[in-house]
């Protein structure tokens, strides 16, 4: 199941981007807003930003928004690391 978001001509046109680039701007400020509000993890705020955890990690820094960091993710990477 997916969610569209209707958003009215008037506004699209009122946006300074290129049409081509709408959609991802969008969705990247979508997740930000969300992950800043606590309202969205991170992993699935920069799946909806679609960017890798680096990129979305790079963006959170740029506009100042301090990544939340729980033990269960410290736990996850550490996972990670150990190649297990």
């Amino acid at each position: 199941m997916g969610l569209q978001i209707s958003i009215s001509d008037s506004i699209v046109q009122a946006l300074r981007l290129p049409e081509q680039r709408i959609e991802q701007e969008l969705r990247r400020e979508l997740a930000i807003a969300l992950y800043t509000q606590d309202i969205l993890a991170f992993g699935k705020a920069r799946e909806l930003a679609e960017m890798d955890k680096y990129e979305f990690g790079q963006l959170l820094a740029r506009r100042g928004v301090v990544r939340h960091y729980s033990f269960e993710e410290l736990n996850d990477d550490l996972t990670y690391a150990r190649g297990e």
